[in-house]
């Protein structure tokens, strides 16, 4: 047995985990409490480490502590190891939905939380009561947290999706124009001209990306006059109310609200290419049958709603 293997039967697993964990953290305290060790053991297990890889690792520069360059090639092939073992342990041979007790964690948008995932929920109650949801909001560190097995899925447009991971289609969505069943300077339909004269209502969600909309109207030249800007699409069809003002809203929630309350939905001036959205999940649990019977879950509520009707 060469030396290289002989070595590694000296390195503990659960060093590898501290790696990952210091690595992520660049800092000792954070480490060892997110591993409930004391700061002694995690700065020994820092020393093991780069005994075992002949390398520093972690240098203090200043105040922070900064990875080197064998460090930052490690990362990705210890956390893919470690994820890689966590499926091997964690796997089940099967899934009874029925008696199965598990929280699945989502990261989304309000707006699929509204025209998707109260579906969803709906049935979980009927079908897999010991099921639970946490939804999360989209963001940038999200494909990190996937990464990290910290999500379970990511519902977004294909455009913030990545490639490292599987992913399908769930549905394509197109836009409509909404505006108070009130507002008198719209008649039974809405032309550019219009459209661009009347004060708009606009969704910007933090650091992402700006709405498919927006870009859109960007790219070719068309200046909105926003009047209102808010950081969830569901706040958008309250605001239209009572006033004058018109919005830009993905279809499928545009007639969700409009059963609700007193809005118009119009075609839209501009005809702007459709949203497709996925769902991804990680590669390292591709073969995990609960997130299999989640995804068929998914599927089926949006064929279901698609032969309804109601939402597409």
């Amino acid at each position: 047995m060469h030396d290289g293997a002989m070595r590694f039967q000296n390195l503990d697993l659960n060093l590898l985990v501290a790696l990952d964990v210091l690595l992520e953290e660049r800092n000792v305290s954070r480490a060892a409490t997110r591993l409930h060790l004391s700061q002694s053991a995690m700065s020994g297990a820092l020393g093991r480490l780069r005994e075992f890889f002949g390398d520093e690792l972690l240098v203090q520069v200043g105040r922070q502590m900064v990875p080197t360059a064998r460090a930052e090639s490690l990362a990705p092939q210890v956390r893919d190891i470690l994820r890689r073992i966590q499926s091997a342990v964690e796997e089940t041979p099967g899934f009874d939905p029925a008696s199965a007790r598990r929280t699945f964690r989502i990261a989304t948008s309000d707006y699929i939380t509204e025209v998707l995932l109260a579906e969803v929920v709906r049935r979980l109650q009927r079908m897999a009561p010991g099921i639970s949801l946490e939804l999360v909001p989209p963001g940038t560190s999200m494909h990190e947290a996937l990464q990290r097995g910290e999500l379970d899925f990511i519902i977004t447009p294909d455009a913030h999706t990545q490639d490292l991971h599987p992913k399908e289609v769930l549905f394509e969505e197109t836009y409509g124009c909404v505006v108070w069943t009130g507002n008198t300077r719209v008649g039974n339909s809405l032309s550019l001209k219009r459209y661009l004269e009347l004060g708009h209502i606009g969704v910007h969600l933090g650091r992402q990306a700006p709405s498919a909309e927006q870009e859109f109207l960007d790219r070719f030249g068309h200046e909105r006059r926003l009047e209102v800007t808010v950081p969830s699409f569901c706040t958008v069809p309250h605001l239209l109310v009572g006033t004058d003002l018109v919005a830009t809203m993905h279809s499928r929630l545009a007639r969700l609200y409009a059963r609700f309350l007193p809005l118009r939905v119009l075609p839209s001036p501009i005809e702007f290419p459709p949203l497709v959205e996925m769902v991804q999940w990680s590669r390292y649990f591709e073969g995990d049958p609960g997130l299999r019977w989640m995804r068929e879950l998914f599927q089926a509520c949006v064929a279901d709603q698609g032969s309804a009707g109601t939402t597409v």
